[in-house]
């Protein structure tokens, strides 16, 4: 077995890696200015204390992980699925059960999960990548999205052992590191779909290139911009109903413990603008800018969700393993608060809708991540499997569990 290092010098190793590095990474910055995330912070010494969380260097092993602290409602049961998976994010599915996992800032590598008997093997499929966060698997090939294109990896499953050489997709993406790491997926039409964050925590960039979601075809062709006003979506899904697409946006900082909210939008029909950076939360002037258009020329989400809790990945569930109560309903990954005194989300929520696609609740689904203010684990993407299960991504311990209903 192999050993791993004390959480005291992991912690430690952690410290070096951002003292050391993660500055050009999170920031991009010039050395006399603030790195893009620390825009608009008070000179206070609360705020001036706070940082980006950043991954752990080193996965916690399987068998160190808390998964007994995690709190479910009744009938489910949460275990380790895979330990060892550094820097784990997305998730998407092969069609012959292959689980592939994205990476970001510590490892920038694609993992390739298989199945055997119940003996799970991690592969990696691709390395040296820069923040390849966005992954999709669509008619036998992988898609992979780094801020500035996207590759296709062609009959990757049948190839786990010697990965073939990325094919060229589309490579006009703006490519810069704030906010620009993405989610890909494709819709019921057929598009592959892609965002572009705002380079900043607050600003007002060109809105055809920056703070939006679009979509292209499969082959690269055919780019357009569908929604404006996005600050950052690391996530979105089509309800299984009305084929509406459903984002989760991540809210600006450095506007108090309690606002703004991060929401979860869904978009009716292309073109529509979703406030970003004049409106937060649908009823919220930003400071700086909410002077020049007001909150009511745009759409509201669907549901404000926690302040700061960073919400990433988000499903419907559409399988039957879970109670019927639990359908067609909408699981957020919350990565959890960094911009906050006191810390919350680290956790998996979910978002109560109703038939006619209307959001009519938000509650917690999973939790424990966060034990007392210390934090052990971050979720970041979640997944229905074939067999109805609810697989979650932990960029921060390295690991993906999976959530079963046991009645």
């Amino acid at each position: 077995m192999k050993s791993f290092p004390s959480k005291s010098w992991r912690r430690g190793a952690v410290a070096a890696l951002v003292l050391a590095g993660s500055a050009g990474a999170f920031a991009q910055q010039k050395a006399e200015e603030e790195p893009f995330w620390a825009k608009g912070r008070p000179r206070t010494d609360t705020a001036m204390k706070m940082a980006p969380v950043p991954a752990f260097p080193i996965p916690t092993a399987a068998d160190k992980l808390p998964v007994a602290k995690m709190k479910l409602p009744p009938g489910f049961k949460a275990e380790v699925w895979a330990g060892d998976v550094l820097d784990a994010r997305g998730l998407r599915q092969g069609d012959k059960g292959t689980v592939f996992v994205s990476s970001l800032f510590v490892a920038g590598k694609i993992y390739a999960v298989t199945d055997q008997g119940g003996k799970r093997t991690v592969k990696t499929v691709a390395e040296k990548l820069f923040l390849p966060n966005g992954i999709e698997f669509h008619d036998g090939a992988l898609y992979v999205a780094t801020p500035k294109d996207i590759t296709r990896y062609d009959n990757i499953e049948a190839s786990l052992d010697n990965p073939p050489k990325p094919v060229m997709v589309y490579d006009k993406l703006p490519g810069e590191i704030p906010h620009g790491w993405k989610f890909i997926k494709l819709g019921p039409d057929g598009k592959l779909y892609v965002p572009v964050g705002a380079p900043c925590n607050i600003c007002a960039p060109d809105p055809d290139r920056y703070a939006n979601l679009g979509r292209m075809n499969p082959d690269g062709s055919g780019y357009e911009v569908i929604a404006r006003g996005v600050r950052n979506t690391v996530g979105f899904d089509w309800h299984p109903r009305t084929k509406e697409l459903w984002f989760t946006d991540n809210g600006r900082d450095w506007m108090g413990d309690d606002q703004p909210p991060c929401e979860l939008n869904r978009l009716a029909r292309p073109g529509q603008h979703f406030g970003y950076p004049y409106c937060h939360g649908g009823t919220i002037p930003d400071p700086e800018f909410g002077h020049q258009r007001a909150c009511s020329e745009f759409v509201a989400p669907a549901q404000n969700l926690g302040p700061h809790v960073a919400p990433l990945g988000m499903r419907f569930y559409t399988g039957t393993q879970f109670p019927p109560a639990y359908r067609e309903q909408a699981f957020i990954a919350e990565h959890g608060s960094w911009n906050r005194s006191t810390k919350i989300g680290y956790r998996v929520s979910l978002v109560r809708v109703d038939a006619s696609g209307r959001a009519t609740g938000y509650e917690t689904f999973a939790e424990g991540w966060l034990d007392g203010g210390t934090v052990w684990g971050r979720p970041a993407d979640v997944l229905v499997a074939p067999d109805g299960s609810l697989l979650v991504s932990d960029d921060y311990a390295g690991a993906i569990y999976r959530i079963r209903y046991r009645g």
